[in-house]
């Protein structure tokens, strides 16, 4: 099966997706309401399954393991050109172009995990926990005429975060990344979430945007059918 996201304003092409890449503790305010301190602890990355990419307007299925999901949002970089050790001077020439999208966190299932000191994917890699906009071809300075990343809940914002802010920028994450593992064109780096995440339910209606981007991530939470 593949797995693939629009690319804005284009009918022909499709971006096919490869990795799908997470960064943790990107932004100070919400490693501190996590609990960790951001002076000390730089970002981390994690992998998602292709199985839990997820387009816009398309519904969420709360899963039925969890008691406790929660939203972050997050700036998403969509890497075009493949490379490892790349310098942090090079590493904007590998971006095809960026979105926005949704990390699903079943909360519990993470802090379980945790306190048995087992991998915690489980609570980040299930199908359909990493929705994404379409992609937007476009350099790093294309990028820069965006605003905040914002998030509404049932019309009420919940998290809000300037991308400018990220304890590690855009070009560090991909030459950090490429330090460990090849990026490849196709694979989706999700830079973290800013301060606010919070809990879902069924039949919340979740609106996430880069203010002045004109894709928009909808998604409807859904219960799991019997």
């Amino acid at each position: 099966m593949k797995y693939v996201l629009p690319i804005a304003g284009e009918t022909e092409k499709k971006f096919l997706v490869n990795k799908i890449i997470c960064i943790g503790r990107n932004y100070a305010e919400h490693a501190r309401e996590m609990g960790h301190d951001p002076e000390r602890e730089p970002p981390f990355f994690f992998f998602k399954p292709q199985s839990a990419l997820a387009q816009n307007n398309t519904d969420f299925i709360y899963p039925h393991f969890s008691q406790q999901v929660e939203h972050e949002l997050e700036l998403v970089i969509a890497i075009g050109k493949s490379g490892t050790q790349i310098s942090v001077t090079e590493a904007a020439d590998h971006m095809f172009g960026f979105a926005v999208g949704l990390d699903m966190t079943c909360r519990d299932i993470q802090k379980q995990a945790k306190q048995l000191g087992r991998p915690w994917e489980l609570a980040k890699g299930f199908d359909g926990s990493a929705p994404c906009t379409a992609i937007q071809r476009g350099a790093l300075q294309d990028l820069e005429q965006y605003g905040d990343l914002v998030l509404t809940r049932n019309g009420e914002e919940v998290q809000r975060g300037d991308w400018r802010t990220m304890v590690w920028s855009i070009p560090e994450l991909i030459a950090e990344v490429s330090r460990y593992i090849k990026l490849e064109e196709g694979d989706l780096i999700f830079t973290g979430t800013p301060a606010g995440v919070g809990p879902v339910k069924p039949g919340d209606r979740l609106c996430a945007k880069l203010e002045g981007f004109a894709q928009e991530l909808n998604i409807l939470v859904t219960k799991e059918q019997d």
